[in-house]
Formats: structure tokens, C-alpha cells, sequence
């Protein structure tokens, strides 16, 4: 498949689970869609890392690689939907160590914005307590953080992940 066709694909929605199949199948052809997806004008830049957000729950070795340019793109996307899977796909996988910092405060800014959609905020919330499972020194301000968010900005979605990673954090002391 040519990267023109997943272009035709990505613009019904009906060929979405073809796609994700197709690509599970085909793992080669991946990088086509990667580079739809950092790359191409807002809809199919959407759908394509959609599409990569449902192979990862079949099949989360073959998105893998792609972590470290997902990580780069993060502070250069503006489409709140494409943000909202690659915050959820670098927090769901192993993060280089070297990247730690710029994760950190990308993450640290988002997860206080109280305009970004609560998704992204929740997703940026994850990420950084995935960040203190190796930085543990980060976790008391990590608490404080979600602690603050909750009572000041606390929608459900906020509040419910909130209350998982703070339980979590105080059994890490």
C-alpha cells in the first residue's frame, strides 16, 4: 500500500478497523502512517494517530519505536485530539531517560492548564507519574499538584485518576 492510499482510507471512518488490522499484518507499512501522522494537514493527522493508539492496544510492540518522535512532536502540536493520543502512548511506554526533563515540564504545563481538555490533562497527569516511577525525588511535588488540581479544577475525570496515582504515590513513601 502506498502512503496516497492510506490518505484515501483515512478519510472514512468505516476503514479505520480495516487499517488497523491491515497494519498489525503489515508492520512495514507503519512508518507511512507515522509520517501521516506527524506530518499531514489536521484530519488525517488525527485519524492516523488514532489508528496508532489502536494498534498499541493490540499490539503495543509495534508502536514501540515510534515513542522518541512521538515525544518530539508533543511540544509542536496544536490539534487537541492528536495530543491527547500521543500524551497517552509516551505515558503508556518505557521513556528515555534523556528525555526525562523536557517530558517533565511539558507535561507539568499541560496537566496546570485548566483550559486543555480534561483528557489531555488527565493523560499529561499519567505522564508525569509515570516520570517519577524513575524520578522519585519528583513525587512530593507531584502530590501537591494533583492535590491542588483537584480541589480547584476537580472534574470527574480529574478527580478519578487523582485519587488512583496519589494512592499509589503515598504507597511508594
Amino acid at each position: 500500500m502506498k502512503q496516497t492510499d492510506f490518505y484515501a482510507l483515512l478519510d472514512t471512518w468505516e476503514n479505520i478497523h480495516v487499517l488497523v488490522d491491515y497494519l498489525i499484518e503489515y508492520p512495514d507499512q507503519i512508518e507511512d502512517l507515522v509520517d501521516i501522522g506527524l506530518n499531514a494537514p489536521q484530519k488525517e493527522t488525527w485519524r492516523a494517530v488514532w489508528i496508532m493508539d489502536r494498534i498499541h492496544e493490540k499490539k503495543p510492540e509495534l508502536v514501540r519505536a515510534y515513542i522518541p518522535r512521538f515525544i518530539e512532536a508533543l511540544p509542536l502540536t496544536n490539534h487537541e485530539s492528536k495530543l491527547r493520543h500521543l500524551l497517552k502512548l509516551v505515558s503508556l511506554n518505557p521513556l528515555p531517560q534523556d528525555q526525562l526533563g523536557m517530558l517533565w515540564d511539558f507535561g507539568l504545563g499541560v496537566f496546570a492548564d485548566a483550559s486543555r481538555p480534561i483528557a489531555i490533562r488527565v493523560h499529561a497527569m499519567q505522564l508525569l507519574f509515570e516520570i517519577t516511577e524513575t524520578v522519585p525525588d519528583l513525587k512530593p511535588e507531584l502530590m501537591q499538584l494533583i492535590e491542588h488540581e483537584m480541589e480547584f479544577h476537580g472534574s470527574a475525570g480529574i478527580r478519578s485518576r487523582g485519587k488512583k496515582l496519589l494512592k499509589k504515590l503515598l504507597a511508594a513513601r
